[in-house]
Order: C-alpha cells, then sequence, then structure tokens
C-alpha cells in the first residue's frame, strides 16, 4: 500500500500549523483516525492519483500543459535544497516531505494536503520516498470570483477568515482527491484541457472552501485581511532583497504598524522580515555559486552584501562552511544523490 496510512483511514480534517524545532506536538492534539465506509476506500482513491501523477512525470519536477499544475515524482530521500515557496497547495499522494520555515517546519505526508500562502524562503526535503504530489498553484482571481458566488447562492455573510499562519497541513477528504485525480488525468487527453481544466480547477476550489482549508482560503484573498497584508509585505521583500531594508517602509507597504507586522509576519513565515531577506539573499548566493561559478566577492555584491566579510559570516552561520566550500560539497553531493529540487 503506498498510503502511511491504515488501510481506509484518513487523517480526521483538522489542520495543523508547524511546529518548532524541538517541540512535539501535545499528545491530547493529534490528529484522530476516522473509518470510510468502504475500508479500500481510501488506498483506491489515493493510488488512482499516484498513478496520473506517475504517468505524466515518472521522475524529477514536471510543468505541464494544465494551468498553474505541477508534477512531482521522487524515488530517493535526496539532499535538502533551499528554494522560495509560492502561493499553491501541494496534494501529497505517497511519501512525505519536511519543509523547513525559518524556526518552524510542517510535516506533510500520504493523504496530506499542504497549503502555503505567501512567497517564502524554505528548505525542503523528502522523509519517505517514493513520494509523488500534485501542486496547485493558487491564484487569487478565480478563487475570489468563486467565493463571491459562494457566498451569493448560499445567502449568507461571508464565513470566518482564518488569522495570517501563512502554512499548515490538512487531510484530503475523499471528494477533493477525487476532484484532483481528474484534473491530473486531464494530461491524458490534452484536447479536453482548454476546455475543462479552469472547470475541474474550480471544482477542486469549491471543495477546498466547503472543508477546513476554507477560512485560510478566504483569507487568501480577502483584500483587507493579515494574511494578505502580510502577503503583500513578501512579496515587496521578495523583489527588493538585494536593497538595503527598512521595516517601517514594508510595514507603510502592508498598510500596518512596524509592531503588528513584524507580530504577523513571524507567524507567517517563522522569522522576522530582517531574517526573511536575509534568507532570500543567501539562497539566491548558493544558487548562483552552484550554477555561475562566481566568486564570492561577485556574488556578495550581487545579492546586496556590502562587504564580503558580512556575506561570508553569515553565509558560514547559515550552511556550516565558507560559500565555494559549500557549493563543493553540494556538487559531490548531486553527484550521488537526487537533489530534493522543488519539493
Amino acid at each position: 500500500m503506498r498510503a502511511q496510512l491504515a488501510a481506509g483511514e484518513f487523517i480526521a480534517s483538522s489542520c495543523h500549523t508547524r511546529q518548532r524545532k524541538g517541540v512535539k506536538p501535545d499528545s491530547a492534539s493529534a490528529p484522530d483516525v476516522i473509518k470510510l465506509l468502504d475500508p479500500l476506500e481510501g488506498v483506491r482513491v489515493l493510488d488512482h492519483l499516484t498513478d496520473a501523477v506517475v504517468r505524466h512525470t515518472p521522475h524529477g519536477w514536471s510543468v505541464t500543459d494544465v494551468p498553474r499544475l505541477r508534477l512531482i515524482a521522487a524515488d530517493g530521500p535526496g539532499v535538502p535544497v533551499d528554494l522560495v515557496y509560492e502561493p499553491m497547495i501541494c496534494f501529497v499522494t505517497s511519501g512525505s516531505k519536511r519543509v523547513d520555515f525559518g524556526a518552524r517546519h510542517v510535516l506533510a505526508g500520504s493523504g496530506q494536503m499542504m497549503f502555503n500562502a505567501l512567497a517564502v524562503p524554505v528548505l525542503a526535503s523528502f522523509r519517505e520516498t517514493p513520494y509523488r504530489a500534485a501542486i496547485l498553484h493558487l491564484d487569487p482571481e478565480p478563487l475570489a470570483a468563486l467565493l463571491l458566488e459562494l457566498d451569493s447562492a448560499e445567502s449568507r455573510s461571508p464565513a470566518t477568515i482564518a488569522p495570517a499562519d501563512g502554512q499548515m497541513t490538512c487531510a484530503m477528504p475523499p471528494q477533493v482527491v477525487d476532484a484532483v485525480t481528474r484534473w491530473v488525468q486531464l494530461l491524458d487527453t490534452p484536447e479536453d484541457i482548454p476546455i475543462l481544466a479552469h472547470r475541474a480547477e474550480t471544482e477542486i476550489l469549491y471543495r477546498l472552501l466547503r472543508g477546513p482549508l476554507g477560512p485560510s482560503l478566504r483569507g487568501f484573498v480577502a483584500s483587507n485581511s493579515a494574511q494578505t497584508r502580510i502577503r503583500t509585505a513578501a512579496d515587496w521583500i521578495c523583489t527588493h532583497y538585494d536593497q538595503p531594508l527598512r521595516v517601517d517602509a514594508i510595514a507603510a507597504v502592508a498598510h500596518m504598524s512596524v509592531p503588528t507586522l513584524h507580530r504577523q509576519f513571524r507567524a507567517a513565515t517563522g522569522m522576522s522580515p530582517i531574517a526573511f531577506q536575509k534568507q532570500l539573499r543567501l539562497q539566491h548566493a548558493r544558487r548562483l555559486l552552484l550554477n555561475d561559478g562566481a566568486n564570492a566577492a561577485q556574488v556578495a555584491r550581487a545579492v546586496g552584501y556590502s562587504t564580503p566579510n558580512q556575506f561570508n559570516r553569515e553565509y558560514r552561520r547559515s550552511y556550516g562552511s565558507p560559500p565555494l566550500q559549500d557549493a563543493l560539497r553540494l556538487r559531490r553531493q548531486w553527484n550521488t544523490a537526487e537533489p530534493s529540487t522543488n519539493a
């Protein structure tokens, strides 16, 4: 059986946010396990989705012809990798991964979906393989349009909006797995993609809005929500990461006071705005060292450091060795292991 859970079992629909490093979840709050009516149904629906992913991505990362759909397949644990997550929902069909955000992390395993609300630098690694997943990159416009239609049809005020926590994991209800499976299966019939892809995506979003991710997705598109303001601040830092950072300027962009920005930014990303910028700089510097062959002084200037010495100190503190030594070590590891690229 590919799934981590016992046959026919799904984690109950309560959602779980990041855990601090070194802190285990309280046993009293551990997710309950519920039985489906058919004890084999949980395995069957996940296996159909896994098969669809494998058909179109036997190995690695695939950008597909279906808008906003990406697929991942990895058979080995690989090397943990730095990357910047964009707003997305990752539907894990087999295996598991760990994603570190600053001082916190989330674990996403078979039968779970991981929601990420904003651009954020992370360290991602596969914990159990084979790992298979389908990713929906979130576009606020169709989601907002669907919310207006949903609230109008139900003749009620908009539902609760979640606070600005940037990441969470939940179980995939069978209806969501089925909708995602049919979305991925459109790759089997490319002629259907122009007509059916947006309809399949709308059904997925509808199922998600009616489930435990609903409040977080409402926060994602609400124009004045804390989540949207923090996403605006994160996007601004991503665009200006190589420039001097003034926290009061970021607070003005997000229409927040500086103390509120600090508190809610840390809640959403696991780090302060300054640490967020530093992580972006170091991630970009690492990619330049690996891909462009530039020396440390050139890379330091390219990512915004005023002196090579400061760059070397912060790089060593983050990655455990000086820039050029770290790049050499990574190249050697990637020659013998599968990198967790775009996990």
